[in-house]
């Protein structure tokens, strides 16, 4: 299956069934890789529709405290873009069905050579690229060989992107519209329910992609609330903060800690099925 196949797939059964998407994020090599893995392996069973994957880098401008800290985990646990691709293949050997995007920075794949990562990713299975730093008007020496390798570019549009240069942000965009809901970096704070509705409905106006919510989601209701309006809720710090609260005075996973976090991802799954009968048209 492409990725092309694999996240359209996915959002056609979502709204045939008449909900959402949960989509979970964990940083590659957090707090080691075979933890990761044995994480993103639980997550499709315990409710996440899609999966990102954020490759850890030094220098993490939009992402607050928590995701910062499990970035640098994973950089101390030897975490490199090779290997959050040999990841994605492992992941691959047992899930052909569930969306797994990489959510980064630029510098790493220019590190590793644009065309030759997304050759790599898109034999290792990977599905969409959030690539944080890239400008829209910088974005064409990725979008072509990405394209190319069937990977989807998802696009970050913000509360201040403005309905002037909504079409010019999603101009190519694919997979789906990822809606960072406040100003400022994540894990910080929740936008109103009625700031995402308004901006969801202009989004809607300027494209037929879902639209993910993301930025400061953490307990079931956010979820619920997030889902009534778009098409698809985002949780990345509430997680990265259940797994450091697993983690032993050395940094280690502790035992109980993959399912604790999959415990964590299950309650939040219930706000999305809890959203999907307040739905929004």
């Amino acid at each position: 299956m492409t990725a092309q196949n694999r996240i359209a797939a996915r959002f056609a059964a979502l709204k045939a069934e008449g909900r959402g998407a949960l989509i979970t994020f964990v940083s590659a090599g957090d707090p080691d890789l075979a933890t990761s893995l044995a994480l993103v392996r639980g997550m499709p069973a315990a409710g996440a529709d899609l999966i990102e994957l954020g490759v850890p880098f030094t220098d993490p401008m939009a992402d607050g405290p928590s995701i910062q800290a499990s970035g640098r985990r994973g950089l101390k646990a030897g975490t490199t873009l090779a290997k959050v691709l040999a990841l994605v293949r492992d992941f691959r050997k047992t899930d052909a069905a569930t969306p797994i995007v990489l959510m980064g920075y630029y510098n790493p794949l220019l590190s590793y050579g644009v065309e030759r990562f997304c050759t790599d990713a898109a034999a290792a299975g990977v599905d969409g690229l959030i690539i944080v730093d890239l400008p829209f008007e910088e974005a064409d020496e990725l979008a072509a060989p990405a394209r190319a390798g069937g990977i989807e570019l998802i696009r970050l549009v913000a509360p201040t992107t403005d309905d002037a240069r909504l079409p010019t942000v999603l101009n190519g965009v694919g997979g789906f519209v990822y809606f960072v809901s406040i100003t400022g970096i994540t894990g910080t704070r929740a936008a109103s329910e009625q700031a995402v509705a308004h901006h969801v409905a202009r989004i809607r106006r300027a494209t037929s992609l879902p639209i993910a919510v993301g930025f400061g989601i953490r307990t079931p209701e956010q979820v619920a609330a997030a889902v009534r309006y778009g098409d698809a809720a985002v949780v990345g710090s509430a997680i990265v903060d259940r797994m450091a609260a697993n983690l032993d005075a050395e940094g280690r996973a502790r035992p109980e800690l993959v399912r604790d976090t999959l415990d964590f991802v299950r309650n939040l799954a219930s706000g999305v099925r809890a959203g999907a009968a307040q739905r929004a048209g």
